[in-house]
């Protein structure tokens, strides 16, 4: 893993997060749980309106941590209820925070190959809609990140469960001087909490 993540992951504390967050965190621990219990492979798909902001932030922590806590047969992916396009900050926050980025394409929907360790395979990110053929069709943990696609999105289809885990959008300070330093507590905040999920498997 890059030094500068790995640096990151290890101020991260338990402790600053919440007992009302834990307690929604702590059912995506059991539905891990119950796989890894089983031997079974652990899928989760990370559900935001846009795919945009927080729902790749969460994809990719989520799965930079299962790698630190050596958590085997973890898939992480994400997906909106509309394809629009991962925003610019994003990749500049991630990088920012250490993480290796290569643009694939250059279309208005571009592709990503996102590495968190020089000898770990790459995630592929763009935006998609949860049910893209890229993404598992079935047997796979919804999570929300957003109230917008939980509220607008009644049913996963092929989702084995669904969880909500919501977080402020990013968005809301686009073109303002706090664009930087919000999206990069936002991306800190889900990282932490991926830090508890993944901490939490035994």
């Amino acid at each position: 893993m890059f030094a500068a993540i790995k640096t990151q992951i290890e101020q991260f504390s338990a402790d600053e997060i919440s007992a009302e967050r834990k307690g929604k965190l702590q059912a995506l621990v059991d539905f891990m749980q119950n796989k890894k219990d089983s031997h079974e492979i652990i899928r989760l798909n990370f559900i935001c309106t846009h795919n945009s902001r927080r729902s790749h932030l969460s994809q990719i922590w989520a799965q930079t941590m299962a790698c630190h806590f050596n958590i085997p047969n973890v898939y992480c992916y994400s997906g909106g209820t509309e394809a629009t396009a991962m925003f610019p900050q994003v990749t500049e926050t991630l990088s920012a925070q250490g993480f290796q980025i290569q643009r694939l394409s250059e279309d208005q929907n571009p592709v990503y190959a996102i590495k968190y360790g020089s000898n770990e395979q790459a995630m592929i990110c763009f935006s998609k809609v949860y049910q893209d053929t890229f993404n598992p069709q079935s047997n796979y943990a919804a999570i929300m990140t957003c109230n917008s696609a939980d509220e607008g999105c009644p049913v996963v289809l092929g989702a084995a469960a669904r969880f909500s885990i919501p977080y402020e959008d990013p968005k809301a300070f686009d073109g303002t001087d706090l664009q930087s330093k919000m999206y990069a507590e936002r991306s800190l905040e889900i990282a932490r909490e991926m830090y508890f999920v993944m901490s939490s498997i035994l």
